[in-house]
């Protein structure tokens, strides 16, 4: 049903509200003798049932769902975790059905509690073949979103510099505590090293061996390839790289390889300050162990221009007025 109102303007019953008798005793109180319903038909289903069974359907994981009003179901992390999204799916499913889902970006860390997806119908009721046909589609493709929880991690750094093995540490380490304490973790094991191959080769094989769930370079310096002396290193160390440059600004020069199940990320110039970047993207789905591929950095693309967005859109408008002042 519509919205109803008293005399006095307070209102009564809510959209999409089921009529009991008390409220019908309530109405008769109010000298309201008329309101508009519209009642389900034998080929729909009432919003709430419709919401509720797509947001069980189209998730996994570490998730709960909980209605709210207005033919609604929010989905919620029941713990710390790493939200995976199939955004192409979603697209899809968004595009061709009567329900609408919204969820946190890909790859996005949530703690216990928080709302990482919605479900939304149309007002009142859903066809019983609109609600088929969502169904049918995430049991062929598999689920939306999914929550990867994220249990005692173990994160290992290693700091490098091309003269000073401490110099990284003292740069870097107040840094990297803060981005960690966003996350709600801290730095299991630490070492410095000289940015020299064979030193390089030793720390890393050092850090593998208390099996870390992954490992982060911290170099004072830019890397130009996998044939740069880290990427050197973590070939001698028994590393496949997976890929060098992600679509991201800041964190462009991003080098991801693997030993085995374990992640090793150099991440040039991202440590130096704790504003968002690529690391951002990558930090969340190491700590739920999930294997991030060559294509999963290549999606970063899309959102992935992080670098100071109002400084740049101030100096573009500055740039423009100037145009604008030059005489034509």
């Amino acid at each position: 049903m519509s919205y109803h109102f008293n005399a006095h303007g307070k209102k009564l019953l809510a959209k999409g509200h089921m009529i009991s008798d008390e409220d019908a005793r309530m109405l008769e109180i109010e000298e309201l003798s008329q309101v508009w319903v519209t009642e389900v038909g034998e080929d729909e289903i009432s919003e709430d049932e419709a919401v509720r069974e797509v947001a069980r359907e189209i998730g996994c994981g570490s998730l709960s769902v909980r209605l709210a009003a207005g033919g609604r179901a929010n989905i919620f992390a029941t713990e710390k975790c790493c939200v995976l999204v199939d955004h192409d799916f979603l697209r899809h499913v968004n595009y061709s059905a009567k329900v609408v889902i919204a969820t946190l970006p890909n790859f996005s860390h949530a703690i216990i509690g928080q709302r990482v997806g919605t479900v939304k119908s149309t007002p009142f009721a859903v066809l019983k073949s609109d609600l088929e046909l969502v169904i049918s589609m995430v049991r062929q493709n598999g689920p939306v979103l999914q929550a990867l929880p994220i249990r005692t991690p173990r994160m290992a750094v290693l700091y490098t510099d091309l003269a000073n093995a401490a110099r990284a540490r003292e740069l870097f380490e107040k840094i990297i505590r803060r981005r960690l304490e966003r996350l709600g973790i801290t730095a299991s094991f630490a070492l410095s090293s000289l940015e020299e191959e064979g030193v390089l080769v030793r720390s890393l094989q050092h850090l593998l061996r208390v099996k870390p769930t992954f490992i982060v370079i911290a170099s004072t310096t830019a890397l130009a390839g996998p044939g740069d002396v880290v990427g050197r290193a973590m070939l001698r160390a028994g590393c496949r790289i997976e890929r060098f440059l992600a679509p991201v600004d800041p964190g462009t020069l991003l080098l991801l390889g693997y030993k085995d199940d374990i992640p090793i990320v150099s991440a040039p110039g991202c440590f130096r300050s704790s504003q968002a970047n690529v690391l951002d993207f990558v930090l969340p789905p190491m700590l739920a162990r999930y294997r991030m591929s060559a294509w999963d950095l290549a999606c970063l693309g899309h959102g992935g221009l992080l670098i100071s967005q109002t400084v740049h859109a101030r100096k573009a408008m500055h740039a423009v007025a100037a145009c604008s002042s030059v005489p034509g």
